[in-house]
């Protein structure tokens, strides 16, 4: 295959193509060598195991998959389903807005298992993209930069949780804060537990 490439046709169109394709197989070629060698590199160092630690094991995974009608699906509710079926967006149920859902789950699947987790949390990342979405306006609009510390303020410490002293940062330090959350405000949310026995 080398010996082709070195091949010099007088036509410039079919030149500039061979030219094409010689990059084009080196750059795959980098790349695979470059696979390959992490690969013999994960397999062939050994970790320095810390003190305490008896034993380090890695799971690979083989393969990735798209994912289709018929696989499993669970959540960190103990909630777990079939996919049914996949649909394109346009196909899929949209709110009053135009804005179509992301997955459909049954209802029955919620009160016997009492995981209502599922659906406070599906409402709280609900909420949070609403409220990028407002803070993506405010920007849009060009509010002033009290206006946004004003409303990042009723965010982080009029809620409850963990106070935020938004106070300490400056203003290209809000206008960016702002940017970071116009995709929508990330919300911690521990898995409970259950109720300690008494």
């Amino acid at each position: 295959l080398v010996d082709l490439l070195e091949i010099q046709p007088t036509d410039e169109a079919i030149a500039e193509r061979l030219t094409q394709i010689q990059v084009f197989l080196k750059e795959k070629s980098f790349e695979i060598d470059e696979k390959f060698a992490e690969k013999k590199r994960k397999l062939s160092t050994g970790d320095e195991l810390t003190t305490g630690v008896l034993k380090v094991v890695k799971v690979y995974l083989a393969v990735k998959r798209r994912i289709q009608p018929g696989d499993k699906m669970a959540g960190r509710h103990g909630n777990k389903g079939v996919v049914s079926n996949i649909l394109p967006v346009e196909d899929m149920p949209h709110d009053a807005n135009g804005v179509p859902v992301d997955i459909v789950l049954n209802p029955l699947g919620v009160p016997s298992r009492m995981n209502v987790g599922q659906i406070l949390e599906t409402h709280l990342g609900m909420a949070a993209k609403g409220l990028g979405e407002e803070i993506d306006k405010m920007l849009k609009a060009q509010r002033t930069v009290l206006e946004l510390r004003g409303f990042l303020d009723q965010i982080y410490n009029k809620v409850g949780g963990e106070q935020e002293d938004l106070d300490s940062l400056t203003d290209d330090e809000i206008l960016v804060l702002s940017g970071n959350l116009r995709a929508g405000v990330p919300l911690a949310t521990p898995v409970f537990d259950g109720a300690e026995e008494s």
